[in-house]
């Protein structure tokens, strides 16, 4: 399995020794140290969205218009299909007829009881007279809010009839065609959101109580690019009956570009620490397939191949070539330069 470290140290500028001070070298050294870093391992993983779901209808009717289809971008609540809605726009004015009726009631039986109070207060009728106004009264007014709920279930069914998008996404399939009559709970279109994306990877067996531990793991996009440090960490609780591995989901930071669901990345999660030997990415340099960097000792200035191993930000891990306490030059230009031109003075000598 595949270890990193993730190089977060700080490095002191210092001059070459021995005959050559801070003034008389043209470039600055750093010298090289181990430090102990969070020891990595690394993991296959598949990008995946947060959000997907398929999109059904809540309404009977026919088809009337697509407005997306597969791999079209949908902003948030914008419409996708739009069913016919003659009946349901019938029964919404059938509801509001019913409402003015129960409206109209409810306004002569709330008279009629005013008025028998009015004349009841003066003993001037019966008690059941009053009882009766006051159940016409509250029969009225319960007519009057179912009329009302009539009316809001009528609204929310017609609105029914035009689908929008739950959410800013990319639809994944359509399932339905113009004129085909669906019914409620039939599905209409699958899509996802890319403003929300995680990673699905493996953990084995003897890496879960150590990752359990640390809660943290990284995504190492495929393209080279700087790592990208996990907002959350969840485990399943159970571990694969056949492979005897943990499913661990890495969730990104919100709308982070570049990675797209079914991709396979590398992920590394911490497992522990270790010590490790790195330098500043610039004082490395590149001559094709070879690495290098320019030592400076006991006053003079070699060219020295080296093994680098993972980038991360700044810093580069080597992996072989270098020693701690070695000097080094930030600045492999100046310091070939200056190679160079010492090279004559020595051959003269």
């Amino acid at each position: 399995m595949l270890k990193s470290a993730r190089p977060l140290l700080f490095w002191c500028l210092i001059a070459a020794t021995s005959g050559l001070s801070a003034v008389e070298l043209p470039f600055p050294v750093v010298t090289v140290q181990r430090q102990t870093l969070p020891d990595e391992q690394v993991l296959d993983g598949v990008v995946e969205a947060v959000h997907q779901s398929t999109v059904s209808a809540q309404t009977a009717g026919r088809i009337e218009e697509i407005m997306v289809d597969v791999n079209d971008f949908v902003p948030q609540g914008a419409p996708i299909v739009r069913i016919r809605n003659i009946e349901q726009r019938a029964s919404l004015d059938q509801a509001q007829a019913s409402l003015r009726e129960a409206q109209a009631r409810f306004t002569e039986a709330q008279a009629d009881y005013d008025r028998i109070r009015g004349v009841y207060e003066k003993q001037l009728v019966a008690k059941a007279q009053m009882d009766a106004a006051t159940a016409s009264f509250d029969a009225a007014k319960a007519r009057l809010e179912a009329a009302q709920a009539g009316v809001a279930q009528a609204k929310e069914s017609l609105g029914y009839a035009m689908v929008n998008a739950p959410y800013g996404g990319i639809v994944l399939e359509r399932h339905v065609q113009l004129g085909e009559t669906v019914q409620p709970g039939k599905p209409l279109m699958t899509g996802f959101s890319l403003d929300e994306l995680r990673v699905v990877a493996n953990v084995p067996q003897r890496l879960i109580g150590a990752v359990r531990q640390h809660q943290q793991a990284r995504v190492l996009p495929p393209n080279g690019e700087t790592s990208i440090a996990a907002a959350k960490l969840t485990f399943f609780p159970y571990a694969d009956p056949q492979s005897n591995v943990f499913k661990v989901r890495v969730y990104l930071p919100p709308k982070t570009a570049g990675l797209y669901p079914g991709m396979f990345v590398k992920t590394a999660f911490r497992v522990g620490e270790e010590q490790r030997l790195t330098i500043p990415r610039q004082a490395l340099a590149q001559r094709g397939e070879v690495s290098a960097v320019y030592v400076v000792k006991d006053g003079k200035v070699s060219l020295r191949q080296v093994r680098p191993g993972r980038n991360e930000g700044e810093m580069v891990e080597i992996l072989a070539g270098l020693e701690p306490g070695e000097a080094v030059a930030l600045d492999p230009i100046k310091a070939g330069g200056y190679l160079k031109d010492q090279q004559p003075l020595t051959a003269g000598k």
